[in-house]
């Protein structure tokens, strides 16, 4: 059997373009973090050097497979992202972007699966930012998402539907960090047809 987390895990990565309310349990990812303009050379490096990670974790996993295992192989989960403005003023300086980008990992992948596929990717693709990736885990627990189509830039139009729904429907968002689930790849994709699930925390004002 071969897990597909976009047909297994539709009630989080199959966000409409509507907003809901989420509870996410805790989840395991491969991480690293970060400061700066995500367009310019070394968050493409950092990226480069996250899917190298998960990509060796799945065929680990895969050529290590039992027959008793019901689950035998998995596709990657997408890149994801954490993001804060790092300024206290309300306009977006990319410059000043902090982030810690991630891909999510099943959860029968362990920290120990992880630090041995690392240590191989050290010796056979060496990538100065390897030594910054580590193993985590995290939860968002209670959630407003949605999922946002077009380009990156045009996102503050979706944030504000969301802000909307919270302040319809008794929530308040905890912080200014978001997270956002980038559902295809941006350097093949038409700004107009991309897809990130957008996602920030919230607490739920009516039961205060």
């Amino acid at each position: 059997m071969k897990f597909e987390w976009k047909k297994q895990e539709k009630e989080i990565y199959g966000a409409s373009i509507n907003p809901c309310f989420i509870d996410i349990s805790p989840q395991n990812y491969i991480a690293i973090s970060g400061m700066g303009n995500p367009n310019n050379e070394v968050f493409s490096e950092k990226v480069a050097a996250l899917f190298s990670v998960a990509y060796n974790i799945k065929m680990a996993y895969k050529s290590s497979a039992e027959e008793s295992q019901k689950i035998k192989d998995y596709s990657v989960y997408p890149l994801e992202g954490v993001w804060d403005k790092g300024s206290p003023r309300d306009e977006l300086i990319k410059e000043e972007l902090q982030y810690v980008i991630m891909i999510r990992q099943p959860d029968f992948i362990t920290k120990e699966i992880f630090d041995s596929t690392l240590d191989t990717v050290k010796r056979k693709k060496p990538n100065i930012y390897l030594d910054d990736i580590s193993f985590q885990t995290i939860c968002d627990g209670k959630c407003i998402q949605m999922l946002h189509k077009g380009a990156y830039d045009d996102e503050p139009a979706s944030f504000e539907i969301m802000d909307r729904y919270c302040l319809e429907h008794g929530y308040h968002r905890i912080g200014k960090k978001h997270r956002e689930i980038y559902l295809n790849q941006a350097n093949r994709t038409m700004k107009a047809k991309l897809k990130t699930i957008l996602r920030y925390r919230v607490m739920d004002m009516s039961k205060q």
